[in-house]
């Protein structure tokens, strides 16, 4: 079984075509497996096998029929539980929303995949409100590491990573505001894509609440899979229309911006960023230090409050109210009252004022023109992900990300800076792909590369390269 499972998504696509396999029989096997490792990963937590196998005989009866079918008839899918799929609503680790009725439309990047073919069977793990970089909560409990179970697989896209690694799922949904698609790639050996902001619909994404929706500024869906010609493949699929096929990366040219004062940045992975850069200049890369004239401190200011800003009105007062108790009004009310309450009063009651984000929207403006000028001479800018290797399970259940400290060669560094290297492509809006770059002590580690607006297609030929000098991929000893 581990053969079969651990192949591409392309790969499985040829034995469907050839009826080597059947899609009802990749379905099983997909979801034996998933039974297999629930207890140990938890990282599926919501299925619909009754609707999945009739979407699977459905392919194989089209094929036996010799039917035209979509790009990806009959390869089983899980997504993100931050995204609707009819018969299985986004619960996004909140208690309030258990009750939410099965009754949804799915999501339009799901919609889009079902068109393809894929047999979308099940829901992958995420923290409350998609709001941590550690996949845990109240609903369906703790996602665990697969080269780690006493680790964090990453957040809020914690599931989706798990399940890509595990051999679970072989192509995945997730979304990103705060690096949620790029930490769980680095910490789980996978790829995944951050997209141009807008470039994928948001419709059915949660949150914001599901009954106020809006495309949320600077939040993104992407894909994950455990290749870059997946990824390049699924994203096709997840923007309507077919991606460029693989172009030569020899005349590329890539920045590397591994120091800046205000981002921390262990040695460990340090030195895995920089021996991932020798290697790519060593076979034929242009690969040299550089960066835009752009401050870190500066970037992280704006950015945080303007995530702070954007994400306010994601928890509904009768949910505060519920798990608050009282509408809080000052930080001292919301002692013992939990993670709910305290995100609720960071959510709600410390979002930055009106001239705080005016002032992050013009930093935007002049730093996405310095960024383009920029890409004038560089094709793309390769970054660390996370500044730390994944790290053990946080069970401060009462301390929510923002109050947290994590240590960085033995220096304690606010949470918030766990998502300065991310903040680049997020607060400007531009695309980043997520590489793995090997392992340090048996631990996956990754590179993210940033590109221009709009060019996704040349940064799978750039992630398709990295793989090949780097090896992509490795499945975990599970």
């Amino acid at each position: 079984m581990p053969d079969v499972i651990y192949q591409s998504a392309r790969a499985m696509l040829s034995e469907l075509e050839a009826e080597r396999i059947s899609a009802e029989e990749l379905l099983s096997l997909h979801l034996a497996r998933n039974s297999l490792l629930h207890e140990r990963l938890n990282a599926v937590v919501a299925i619909d096998v009754e609707a999945a196998r009739k979407a699977a005989r459905a392919v194989d009866d089209a094929r036996r029929r010799k039917e035209a079918v979509g790009p990806l008839a009959g390869i089983p899918m899980t997504t993100k539980d931050g995204i609707d799929v009819r018969n299985m609503p986004a619960i996004v680790g909140n208690p309030a929303f258990v009750s939410r009725s099965k009754d949804c439309r799915d999501a339009t990047v799901v919609a889009r995949a079902r068109a393809a073919g894929a047999v979308i069977w099940g829901k992958s793990n995420v923290p409350l409100m998609l709001g941590d970089i550690q996949t845990t909560d109240d609903v369906y409990g703790t996602t665990n590491n697969p080269y780690d179970r006493t680790r964090v697989p990453g957040g809020s896209s914690g599931g989706s990573a798990v399940a890509l690694a595990a051999g679970i799922t072989p192509l995945e949904i997730g979304s990103d505001i705060g690096g949620s698609l790029r930490h769980p790639a680095n910490y789980c050996g996978i790829f995944s894509l951050r997209p141009t902001w807008g470039a994928l619909p948001q419709q059915g994404h949660i949150p914001p609440h599901p009954d106020h929706w809006f495309d949320v500024d600077l939040n993104v869906v992407g894909p994950m899979a455990r290749s870059a010609e997946d990824l390049r493949l699924l994203y096709g699929v997840l923007r309507d229309r077919l991606s460029i096929p693989r172009r030569d990366t020899r005349d590329v040219r890539i920045a590397l911006w591994n120091e800046e004062p205000a981002f921390p940045l262990a040695r460990g992975v340090r030195n895995a960023v920089r021996a991932a850069a020798e290697a790519l200049s060593k076979q034929g890369m242009r690969v040299e230090i550089a960066k835009p004239r752009i401050d870190g401190e500066e970037l992280m200011a704006a950015y945080v409050a303007l995530v702070n800003a954007v994400m306010s009105p994601n928890l509904p007062d009768e949910a505060v109210r519920a798990y608050a108790e009282q509408r809080v009004v000052d930080s001292s009310e919301i002692a013992g009252k939990g993670a709910w309450a305290k995100l609720a009063y960071h959510r709600y009651f410390s979002t930055a004022s009106y001239r705080d984000v005016m002032k992050s929207l013009m930093v935007r403006e002049t730093m996405r023109r310095t960024l383009a000028d920029f890409f004038v001479e560089w094709d793309a800018v390769l970054m660390p992900i996370t500044p730390i290797l994944p790290f053990p399970h946080v069970r401060e259940k009462d301390k929510i990300f923002h109050e947290r400290l994590f240590d960085v060669d033995g220096a304690f560094e606010p949470s918030m800076k766990l998502i300065a290297w991310i903040s680049l492509a997020t607060f400007l809006q531009a695309p980043a792909v997520a590489v793995p770059a090997g392992q340090v002590d048996g631990l996956p580690v990754g590179i993210q590369f940033v590109g221009p607006w709009h060019e996704e297609d040349r940064l799978f030929d750039i992630a398709a390269t990295a793989e090949d000098i780097l090896g992509g991929f490795r499945p975990p000893a599970i």
